[in-house]
């Protein structure tokens, strides 16, 4: 009789330490989604100065798929991958396939071990970009502002305008790289863009949009030259889990040298039309 009540009692010991076992869920790891919205004045510098206004909205209008977009930036504590939505073009309706040889592509930052890895696709031939986080002194601020829910601090910072924007094209610079120095020595003036950014303390993570990053909080807000990025939408811990995967197709390369190849390619675009006319 007693043998049996002993078994019993261990039974049902065994039955409470499975079920309080079973019942403890398990800590999943922080992840987050911030989706962020940006808007680029449009400058025509002075040949727009000739358009009438209506004129300026007609281009505006068909310019808004490139003026106006929207990107998601999914992270966790270390990780985070930065994408653009596909957006229509405003008149034809179509995506715009001429501008994104020219637009960031799906972007992977891992601020622990310093890696930036990019995919980037320019007329039709795929490059995985493989380099180091963009390197950013930012100066914290005493200034305060609320986005949302978060009160968000200042930071500013100055940054060369060609490690911002490495995966475009502009001819003005092409023409700064390419002329001959002359026999006297010449110092040629580098752009500097002026970065304002605002981050939110109470999402302690150094992720930010684009190639900004490093801040002691989410960056919520940046402007650089004609372009604010504003963060819209935050999502914390969500119910499904965020993969956060590391692209990895296209021909490696690094930033500077997936610049020089989309120079290369745009100066021989120029030189076939010359002789074509």
């Amino acid at each position: 009789m007693k043998s049996n009540f002993f078994s019993v009692l261990i039974l049902f010991f065994i039955f409470l330490i499975s079920t309080s076992v079973n019942s403890i869920k398990p800590v999943r790891e922080f992840q987050a989604k911030a989706y962020y919205f940006s808007k680029s004045k449009m400058e025509l510098g002075d040949w727009g100065a000739r358009l009438s206004e209506v004129q300026k909205k007609q281009i505006e209008a068909r310019m808004k798929n490139r003026l106006e977009k929207g990107y998601v930036l999914s992270f966790n504590k270390e990780e985070s991958l930065f994408v653009e939505e596909d957006q229509l073009d405003a008149i034809s309706g179509a995506t715009d396939s001429w501008g994104k040889n020219f637009a960031p592509g799906v972007q992977y930052k891992n601020v622990k071990t310093n890696t930036q890895l990019q995919e980037q696709e320019f007329y039709g031939k795929k490059f995985l970009v493989n380099d180091v986080l963009q390197p950013i002194e930012w100066k914290l601020e005493s200034d305060t502002k609320k986005i949302g829910n978060y009160t968000c601090f200042k930071a500013t910072a100055s940054i060369p305008s060609n490690e911002l924007a490495w995966y475009s094209f502009s001819w003005d610079n092409l023409r700064e790289t390419s002329e001959p120095e002359s026999d006297s020595v010449q110092t040629k003036e580098i752009k500097i863009t002026l970065i304002e950014a605002w981050y939110a303390p109470q999402i302690p993570v150094r992720h930010g949009p684009l190639e900004y990053w490093g801040l002691p909080g989410l960056i919520l807000e940046v402007s650089a030259d004609n372009t604010t990025m504003l963060c819209s939408k935050l999502v914390l811990n969500p119910d499904e889990v965020i993969e956060i995967e590391a692209p990895s197709k296209g021909k490696k390369v690094t930033k500077l040298e997936y610049r020089t190849i989309i120079n290369d390619k745009m100066v021989e675009f120029r030189d076939n039309r010359m002789r074509r006319r």
